[in-house]
């Protein structure tokens, strides 16, 4: 930003820059641009038929995205179509809302492509879950995923929105549903894939990151309640269509020209922001256009089997077969505590490391034992103690011991060791 355009904007600055962000250089762009929509002073076209010679002046939109509710709408109308009839497979979809705790909204709103991280991770991991608790590792996972930066009352409240195919699609095209939607392992998944990320770029250290896993409530939430039918494709566009919407629905908006006050009515019945909140139109403006992407940030991106590259790679190989729906096959049955069980193949597929792998030799591990006698852990504690610290102070190493220990009472005691056989 130039020096002059700082001096402009630097009570702007100073009055909203705290709560808001310093202002951008792409927020006076559209700010212009959208003044200027449907303005005829500012250009139009003239539209004439030469049948009856009738004719009409059609202004010059400003096309913004996130700003302009009429030019929004047009392209949310234009988009579900191409949806509709182009990009969605006739499979069962459901919507998957992912949200990150608020010590994190602050670094994405000073730090803009934080929110695209996070939503590469979000798809990594909803992959990597269905791939799992179907036992099908080739499975390609269809998600249209929408940033959304906006809360109830057009906040900033960052989060993410993914229409996701309920399974996952074969190398051969055919489709394996979702077997079990397990609420408490998919977040957790999330938040720790989330903290390796944040960790990772040196926004948090180790040990806040090992502080937030220990939080009850730690912010990190996965909603996947809404589950739309393959033959429901009407449904299917709206909840796209909701996915993506503008910011500010003008439907709710009123504005108060004696008071010089704005009142916006939540879309929540229930809940810290449902109701009506009035604030100063400076303020309330602030709040809308801090919603603006920069220029180049994607905030609709297409992964898994809806990804611009195996689309085209399907349209090559079996143009035909692009309309013909796919065989749904169902996913075998899991016990209850089956998804509990594959928890550790979760972890792999999501930190790209295998948990029952040996840390020297990258072979394959097992569960040997499982030690619940309270002489037996005494005895293998002290065995471990004393070899870390004969190993921290050089001295030569002695074999474990085979005696009990003495802090215990008679009855905990173990019974002597039997001689080796001959």
């Amino acid at each position: 930003m130039s020096a002059q355009h700082r001096t402009k904007y630097r009570p702007a600055n100073e009055r909203f820059a705290r709560e808001y962000g310093p202002w951008r250089p792409v927020v006076a762009q559209v700010a212009d641009k959208f003044l200027a929509c449907g303005v005829l002073e500012h250009g139009f076209a003239r539209i004439r038929c030469d049948a009856c010679t009738h004719e009409y002046l059609l202004a010059f939109s400003c096309k913004c995205r996130y700003c302009c509710p009429s030019c929004h709408a047009k392209r949310l109308a234009i988009w579900t179509q191409w949806l509709d009839t182009t990009l969605l497979a006739l499979v069962p979809h459901r919507q998957v809302v992912l949200t990150i705790p608020k010590r994190l909204r602050a670094y994405c709103l000073y730090r803009r492509r934080l929110l695209g991280e996070i939503a590469r991770v979000a798809a990594r991991t909803v992959t990597a879950a269905i791939r799992t608790l179907t036992g099908e590792r080739d499975l390609a996972v269809g998600i249209v995923a929408c940033r959304q930066t906006h809360g109830a009352r057009a906040n900033w409240h960052p989060h993410l929105h993914r229409l996701v195919t309920d399974g996952g699609f074969r190398p051969d095209g055919t489709f394996v549903s979702w077997p079990v939607h397990d609420t408490a392992r998919l977040p957790e998944a999330f938040r720790r894939a989330v903290l390796r990320l944040v960790v990772r770029l040196e926004l948090f250290d180790e040990d806040q990151a090992a502080g937030l896993l220990t939080w009850p409530h730690s912010g990190f939430h996965v909603h996947t309640a809404v589950w739309v039918s393959e033959d429901d494709r009407a449904f299917a566009t709206r909840l796209a269509r909701d996915c993506a919407r503008n910011p500010v629905a003008l439907e709710r908006l009123t504005y108060d020209r004696a008071a010089k006050a704005v009142t916006y009515c939540s879309d929540k019945s229930e809940g810290p922001t449902a109701g009506t909140e009035t604030a100063d139109p400076l303020e309330f403006l602030a709040r809308v256009l801090v919603h603006i992407p920069d220029q180049g940030h994607v905030t609709t991106r297409y992964d898994g089997w809806y990804a611009n590259r195996p689309r085209g790679m399907r349209r090559q190989a079996e143009p035909a077969a692009a309309d013909t729906p796919p065989l749904i096959v169902p996913a075998p049955r899991l016990a209850p505590t089956e998804a509990t069980r594959r928890w550790a193949a979760l972890l792999q597929e999501i930190f790209e490391v295998d948990p029952l792998a040996c840390p020297t030799g990258h072979g394959p591990m097992r569960v040997v034992a499982f030690i619940t006698q309270v002489s037996v852990i005494d005895r293998i504690l002290a065995h471990r103690r004393t070899r870390a610290a004969r190993e921290a102070h050089g001295g030569p190493r002695s074999p474990p011991s085979t005696r009990a220990p003495t802090n215990r009472g008679a009855s905990e005691r173990s019974p002597p060791a039997s001689p080796p056989p001959r």
